[in-house]
């Protein structure tokens, strides 16, 4: 599982011209799935994200967490953060899990999500064409893999 969090002053997603999610200050994340994906990917990575030191405290140092700022969080599903580029210019997804795989993954990610940071989360529509919107804050944008715990 795959995760790129990207702290924003302001997120929101559209589907068919319409808000499905809209947030402040927090982290939007873009999510990716794998065949080899479990409930052990969810559950390290809800509580990584939770905890994740990369907001300013009053000395504009990185030291307070999603937690400590009561921020909110979107997920957007993305199957193309698991995209090989290794042959020719047209990327391969066959590392991206099918929807059938995909889906109730999702779902739970979102629900671990929920319960760690003890409020809803805003979400994307999987499969949907979605229209993405953020103010990068910092930037400040992390790429975490459940796979490789760095």
């Amino acid at each position: 599982m795959r995760v790129v969090l990207q702290r924003v002053s302001k997120a929101s997603v559209q589907i068919n011209h319409e808000i499905n999610a809209v947030m402040r200050t927090g982290l939007l994340i873009l999510l990716g799935i794998e065949n080899e994906d479990d409930q052990e990917d969810i559950d390290w990575l809800c509580n990584k994200i939770v905890k994740i030191r990369i907001f300013n405290d009053e000395n504009d140092a990185m030291n307070l967490s999603l937690l400590d700022v009561n921020g909110d969080a979107i997920v957007v599903s993305q199957f193309t953060l698991h995209a090989s580029t290794k042959k020719g210019n047209r990327p391969s997804f066959i590392k991206a899990a099918k929807p059938d795989v995909a889906v109730p993954l999702y779902e739970k990610f979102v629900e671990k999500l929920e319960e760690t940071l003890g409020k809803p989360v805003g979400t994307g529509e999987f499969g949907a064409d979605m229209k993405v919107e953020l103010l990068n804050d910092g930037p400040v944008t992390i790429i975490i893999d459940s796979k490789q715990r760095e």
